[in-house]
């Protein structure tokens, strides 16, 4: 040892520590890697858990939000109670295929709990009107029916073959209620084998993807054979639990608590190890309070690869390439070639990092540490003209982008000024002095454009010196200035088939108006292009004194009207004008009654988010507010609408253009 040189003693000394810290390093990198490949199998069975629940809640949550808002309609609720009712049934047929087309399976169902008839609907034509059988009290298969109107919640997810169907689905119950008095249960379905497939196939090896109710009991799993059918209705025929998977009473005790903590924070997966199915697995679970089930992933360790350890022998190549190479070049460089000449040109860069550029800089050799300090005296010159250079730089580019904005102030400003005329000529165009003389007080306009200029629009025309009327509003795609120009391409339509059909025939005029918007846009190509919106929402009615009655016809708005007691609606075509195709428009006729109040809304305020969820306004707030305030004249109710929606708003940003026209017979 004595007899070494420094050379040979920095070597050694190296070897020593390399092998060392090689040990250390190993014993460190292996634990390391065990608590990696548990934290990457929880952090994987959490992610995987709250995906599979999205995957799982997706094409559940939409249907039952539709079914309940078809449950909760009027339109069911009246049929119901008056099944015999040709009008009745026809009226809930034509708003019930609406849902249907929007429903994932295009299929819904409907059981009366006053005649026991069960209607089901696919696009067959065999269900249009006709129920495909009558539930039975006393028939095991029809349990889940009268079940579901025992419970005390408005629905539940229930996994069920029907045998008159011949179909295995999990169907949405949704129960139809008068007040507190059940009428019967409708909803839709979605087919469990796609539902199987959709939620199984992401699955990795070595990982098990089900689905518990509240028990515990399994509805969804790859295995059929374990799906416990008929629970969510209350029918307990057939039991499949999770916990008789479990042998040991410490993991049923573990898997629960892992459930409850779900339950208590379902934003959240929790995760437990238990012994599943003979095996120590790492089982994930999530909570979907929409449907109070339970999103479940078991993991198991020995045949999911979590974390592979392909990567081990390379990088312990790569160590053991870098430590000989480290030894073979450190002692030459260790003194002659590094040591001496690094402190010296070390000091020197210190100088320089301290702005002193013009230091001396120690005499360079011929090799690369001599090139180093020849490349510090570079970069000290090209550092100090850079700085210099950057700061002229610095000043025109500031230069520059104050005359800049200057500009885009004044162009700004310019364009502010252009669309404040064109609200100020937008305004002038509405018919509110013609409305005035016609309609008096009996008439009122929230009008509420979402941006400075407006995509709707409303219409009048007086039709002789009886008072008779025809007044309406409009809704273009879009808002801001696109929708402002098609507002008036619209109103120019509607004047052309004034001017060839008259007033007094809303469905024809509709029709007019359609055929004209389509004559103008036939050439529009840029249009086109730009793949801009121009179909057009329309609802117009005429009003006859004489007959004291309104003629109306819509595409894409409602007509509604209430004495304060009831709610009456003519809906129209879906549609708007200039879409696809054309449509074709009915007229329907209301009585004109005094004391009742007539509104044409836009979908703005339908569609308009707020509230603590931030919903959409929604038809069926709409229609409360119109009951309540049936009473008021038209400008106290346009003014009681336009109260509640800015709380209803609160501080979120206006989505649409809103337009409400309300008249009455006073």
């Amino acid at each position: 040892m004595t007899n070494l040189g420094l050379r040979g003693k920095s070597l050694l000394f190296l070897m020593l520590a390399c092998v060392v810290a090689l040990a250390l390093a190993g014993v460190a990198g292996w634990q390391a890697v065990e608590r990696a490949r548990d934290y990457f199998g929880q952090a994987f069975v959490r992610n995987f858990t709250l995906l599979s629940r999205h995957q799982i809640l997706a094409p559940v949550a939409q249907d039952l939000v539709l079914s309940q808002r078809l449950a909760a309609s009027v339109v069911t609720r009246d049929w119901l109670l008056d099944e015999h009712d040709a009008a009745k049934r026809e009226r809930f047929f034509r708003e019930a295929e609406g849902y249907r087309r929007t429903f994932r399976s295009h299929a819904y169902f409907l059981a009366s709990a006053l005649s026991g008839n069960y209607y089901f609907q696919d696009g067959d034509a065999f269900a249009l009107g006709a129920p495909r059988y009558t539930l039975n009290r006393s028939e095991s298969a029809d349990a889940w029916f009268y079940d579901t109107l025992a419970l005390h919640g408005d629905y539940n997810v229930n996994v069920n073959f029907d045998r008159a169907l011949k179909l295995t689905r999990v169907w949405l119950n949704v129960v139809v209620r008068d007040g507190g008095r059940p009428l019967g249960v409708m909803g839709s379905s979605v087919d469990l084998s796609q539902l199987l497939r959709d939620f199984v196939a992401p699955a990795e090896e070595g990982v098990t993807p089900m689905i518990l109710d509240r028990d515990g009991q399994i509805q969804i799993h790859p295995d059929e054979r374990l799906i416990a059918y008929n629970l969510g209705a209350g029918v307990r025929g057939n039991s499949h639990s999770i916990y008789d998977m479990l042998g040991d009473p410490g993991d049923r005790a573990s898997l629960g608590r892992a459930m409850q903590a779900a339950r208590d924070r379902n934003s959240e997966a929790q995760t437990a190890r238990v012994n599943l199915d003979g095996r120590r697995q790492l089982v994930g679970v999530a909570y979907v309070p929409q449907l109070d089930w339970y999103v479940l992933a078991a993991l198991d360790p020995r045949v999911a690869q979590v974390l592979g350890t392909d990567w081990l022998a390379p990088i312990a190549g790569m160590l053991v390439v870098l430590v000989l190479a480290l030894l073979a070049g450190f002692g030459y460089a260790v003194e002659r070639l590094v040591l001496r000449p690094l402190r010296r040109l070390n000091d020197t860069a210190r100088q320089m990092a301290e702005g002193r550029y013009d230091v001396a800089l120690p005499p360079a050799g011929r090799d690369e540490i001599g090139e180093l300090g020849r490349a510090f005296g570079v970069m000290a010159d090209k550092v100090r003209r850079h700085t210099s250079e950057l700061e002229e730089r610095v000043h025109e580019r500031t230069l520059e982008l104050e005359i800049a904005n200057a500009s885009m102030a004044e162009v700004n400003r310019k364009l502010g000024e252009s669309l404040e005329s064109a609200s100020l000529i937008q305004r002038a165009m509405l018919p509110d002095a013609a409305l005035r003389r016609t309609l008096g007080e009996s008439q009122a306009v929230l009008w509420l454009p979402r941006d400075v200029v407006s995509g709707d629009f409303y219409v009048f025309r007086a039709d002789g010196d009886e008072g008779n009327c025809l007044l309406g509003v409009m809704d273009c795609a879009g808002h801001g200035v696109p929708a402002a120009l098609m507002t008036m391409l619209a109103k120019a339509a509607v004047d052309v088939a004034l001017a060839e059909v008259g007033p007094r025939d809303p469905a024809a005029l509709l029709a007019c108006t359609d055929s004209a918007l389509r004559a103008m846009l036939a050439n529009a190509r840029t249009l086109r292009r730009l793949e801009m919106a121009t179909s057009v929402d329309i609802g117009l009615a005429y009003l006859d004194r004489a007959a004291s009655t309104v003629t109306y016809a819509g595409a894409g708005i409602a007509l509604r009207a209430s004495d304060g007691a009831e709610v009456l609606e003519a809906a129209g075509q879906r549609r708007g004008l200039a879409g696809r195709e054309p449509v074709r428009h009915e007229n329907a006729v209301m009585a004109w009654r005094p004391g009742w109040t007539y509104c044409l809304a836009t979908d703005g305020l339908l569609d308009q988010n707020g509230g603590e969820s931030g919903f959409g306004f929604g038809n069926n707030r709409l229609m409360a507010l119109l009951r309540q305030h049936a009473g008021l004249p038209a400008a106290g109710q346009a003014q009681a609408f336009g109260h509640i929606l800015r709380e209803y708003q609160g501080s979120r940003p206006q989505r649409d253009d809103i337009t409400v026209l309300f008249f009455r017979y006073d």
